[in-house]
């Protein structure tokens, strides 16, 4: 199932940079915000919104972050820095933040779902903290999910780091990031990282809590959007359709836009 970008680097880069500053003209914004996170979305979107010219913040916002991680991102930044003048970083320690929040909420008694609150709490703080950036610059902050997490398996914190002004690279699949990355000259160390969301202190990896690797899972994607159904597969290529149609389905919360109630017009006084 291993999956091997098909676009044109060059022209895509190219095309989503000249997107990033259209918009950023349209809003009256100075330029960008981004979550740096030391893996290759974050690092493809960071280096997309400074070759815009434009201002780019690069927020480092750990919380009991594994040192890897916390490397990779240092490193990123650095590099970018050295490459572009209008690169700008700030850090934010937000381990003593979330600490005081752990303590003033209730422990659930349901321990799978008081770990994945927690993490989820993580991601809400780190928006919360990159709009205050946003809001005190003049900045827009831009997302870092890729297709497959925002539209496929919804891999991500509802009003976490799926709380954002724009999506430079939410049309590409994980596999297009990469190649992006490449072109972009991302640092070695990120694009050989395996992909982590970092929620949880530790070094667990995105395929150990979706099931299925990335490949996988883009490969699932683009077989739905060929209408096929699980009956279609047998062995590793069932089990990941199913996968994807699981998570699929039960996050669609994040992917469909708000419900809304409908008053009907005879419950209104004309």
């Amino acid at each position: 199932m291993a999956k091997k970008s098909t676009i044109k680097v060059g022209e895509v880069s190219t095309l989503i940079v000249t997107w990033l500053k259209n918009y950023a003209a349209q809003a009256n914004a100075s330029g960008f915000v981004v979550g740096i996170s030391g893996g290759i979305d974050s690092a493809v979107t960071s280096t997309l919104c400074a070759e815009t010219g434009l201002t780019t913040l690069c927020v480092e916002m750990p919380i009991h972050q594994d040192s890897t991680q916390v490397s990779r991102g240092k490193e990123h930044i650095d590099q970018l820095k050295k490459r572009f003048p209008n690169v700008k970083n700030e850090i934010v320690d937000l381990t003593s933040v979330f600490e005081l929040f752990k303590t003033e909420v209730p422990i659930s008694d349901n321990e799978t779902k008081f770990h994945l609150s927690l993490a989820n709490s993580r991601a809400r703080l780190r928006m919360t903290t990159i709009y205050y950036f946003a809001g005190i610059h003049g900045l827009l902050v831009a997302g870092t999910g890729n297709k497959v997490e925002d539209f496929g398996v919804g891999f991500y914190t509802k009003y976490g780091d799926g709380g954002v002004d724009l999506s430079p690279i939410a049309d590409l699949m994980k596999s297009d990031v990469f190649a992006l990355g490449e072109y972009l000259e991302i640092p070695k160390s990120i694009q050989n990282a395996a992909p982590t969301d970092g929620l949880f202190g530790d070094s667990r990896t995105d395929e150990a809590q979706l099931g299925a690797s990335y490949d996988e899972l883009e490969w699932a994607m683009l077989e739905v959007e060929k209408n096929k159904t699980t009956e279609d597969f047998t062995g590793r290529e069932k089990e990941v359709f199913d996968i994807f149609k699981r998570l699929n389905s039960a996050n669609k919360h994040k992917m469909n836009p708000i419900p809304v109630c409908i008053i009907p017009i005879n419950f209104k006084k004309l």
